[in-house]
């Protein structure tokens, strides 16, 4: 005992205060760089959705896949439906990255081939992935959103393109921009969405042909057929 009648020494009582207890970090805080796991989880989460279905998914076998727990993927992650949502918001990036392009050097076919080409083996999940989204997202109002604010960024730049063609000679200009971009998403989803189940009927050969034939339908009309 002190000469102030306290138990604790004046030793202890200095070494409290300057060593305060730290509060305990968030359940599941990962260790290392905040990006670099959230990266790792969704891509977890895509190979998850596009192996196990939307209905499949969840947390708990998106944290078995990296080894991990599942408090680790709720603290970026709150529940399933902000998970999947995040998946969606993927996908449309890397669409949204295709339209990145200069539209003084405009070649439309080659940003057609492009859309297409992400249906490759390396993209493959992201569009197993797509065609669940689509089916459910009648139901799931939150993935709903996400695809019809990023369809609709998708068409209007790319009825700005097709308009920057129209102007520049290289597309038909009797139909406004806004309506060939339209048909050209339509075209585009259409093939992306049936590539995987009918592989035979998209080789590199007729998909060459069947952009060729995009480019006939959107030229400008001939001179000699008007």
């Amino acid at each position: 005992m002190n000469n102030s009648g306290s138990l604790v020494s004046p030793t202890n009582q200095h070494s409290e205060t300057d060593n305060p207890v730290k509060p305990r970090g968030r359940r599941g805080r990962p260790v290392g760089d905040r990006e670099s796991k959230r990266a790792e989880l969704l891509a977890a989460a895509i190979a998850v959705t596009a192996e196990e279905g939307y209905t499949g998914a969840s947390l708990r076998k998106v944290a078995k896949r990296i080894g991990g727990t599942t408090g680790t993927v709720t603290y970026y992650f709150a529940n399933k439906e902000e998970m999947i949502t995040a998946v969606a918001e993927e996908l449309f990036s890397k669409l949204a990255a295709l339209l990145d392009v200069n539209d003084e050097n405009l070649d439309l076919n080659k940003l057609l081939q492009k859309w297409l080409v992400l249906n490759d083996s390396s993209e493959t999940d992201l569009w197993l992935v797509f065609i669940q989204l689509l089916a459910h997202a009648r139901h799931e109002l939150a993935i709903a959103a996400v695809i019809q604010r990023h369809s609709a960024q998708f068409r209007s730049r790319l009825a700005s393109i097709v308009e920057t063609g129209q102007a520049q000679g290289t597309i038909r200009n009797d139909i406004p921009a806004e309506l060939l971009a339209d048909q050209l998403c339509a075209l585009c989803d259409g093939w992306v969405l049936m590539m995987p189940i009918e592989p035979e009927r998209f080789t590199p050969e007729r998909v060459q042909v069947l952009l060729q034939t995009v480019s006939t339908l959107i030229a400008p009309p001939s001179a000699s057929s008007v």
